[in-house]
Order: structure tokens, then sequence, then C-alpha cells
């Protein structure tokens, strides 16, 4: 009898260690399953983290452009008031009588005109041209037999761009042909 009593003990003992493993395991699998939330979560943070950075890429990129614009075109206001004077300089020197006069206006034409082309300052090209909305502003249209529909007849008044960016447009009587 004493070895049904060891046996039915080592059953009992089988049994509490089947349970503790039993229990193991299940720690083990919440453990695991817990490793895997925590993983899923650093990858989420990874992804955030990733989008955030390319994010502030973007704006660095964004911001160095507008400050790079910005100081592009700051001279633009100061030019376009200077514009003015410089046409008048030009306009003087076409209707000028006296010679030391001509001379005179000629340089300040000059010195001014230098100075704005280095500025970034260039005359748009109008007469003869076809015309852009972008750059013409069409004062008066005329059918003429020289031009063709749409080409620039003359221009009124000079137009101007600053680097790239047109700053004032030149007025301009364009070609408009009537179709009878």
């Amino acid at each position: 009898m004493s070895n049904k009593k060891e046996i039915e003990k080592m059953r009992d003992n089988l049994k509490k260690l089947e349970s503790e493993i039993q229990e193991k395991n299940d720690e083990i699998q919440e453990k695991e399953e817990e490793i895997i939330k925590k993983e899923q979560e650093i990858e989420k943070y990874k992804e955030q983290l990733l989008r955030l950075h390319a994010d502030f890429d973007n704006f660095k990129k964004r911001t160095e452009k507008e400050l790079t614009d910005h100081i592009r075109y700051a001279n633009e206001k100061l030019i376009i008031k200077v514009i003015d004077t410089y046409e008048d300089l030009e306009r003087a020197l076409k209707s000028g009588k006296s010679e030391d006069l001509q001379e005179g206006v000629e340089m300040i034409y000059q010195n001014l005109k230098k100075v704005l082309e280095m500025e970034g300052l260039e005359e748009l090209p109008a007469k003869g041209e076809k015309f852009d909305p972008y750059k013409h502003e069409a004062l008066m249209t005329e059918a003429h037999d020289d031009f063709e529909n749409g080409e620039i007849i003359e221009e009124l008044c000079k137009g101007y761009k600053l680097n790239s960016k047109v700053i004032k447009y030149s007025k301009v009587k364009v070609c408009k042909k009537n179709d009878a």
C-alpha cells in the first residue's frame, strides 16, 4: 500500500507541477503580449518621430525660401519709387535743348540705370512682342495691317521686373483685328 500512496503522492505532485507550469506559461504569455504591445507603441512613436522630423525639415526649407525671397525682393518698394524718377530723366533726355543739360542729365540717367540694373531691375520688352497679361497691361487696341492680332503696336509706358518678378506692367497698345 505504501506504493499506492507514493504513486498517489507523485500524481498530486505532478498535478501541482503541471498547475505551476500552466501558471508560468500564462505569465509568460501575458509578458509576451505586454512586450508586443510595447513594441507596437515603440513603432508608433518612431513613426511619429519620423513624421515630425520630416515636417520640421519641410518647415525649415519653407522658412529659408521665404527668407531668401524676402531678402531678394527687399528693395522692391524703393525701386518702384525710383522708377518714376528714372523715367522722368529719360523723358528729359529726349526733350533736352541745351548740350550741358543734355550731358548732365545723360550722366545721371546712366548712373541711375546702372544702379537699378545692379539691383536686378530689367525693362520688359514690349513693342513687337506678343501680348502677355503677366507682363503687359493693354490700355488701347487698334486694328493695324503691319502687326499680327495680339501683337503690341506701341509701348505707352515701360514695364519692369525685379530679378524674375514683374513689379510694373508695361502699358501698351495692342493690335486687335476684327474678323468680319
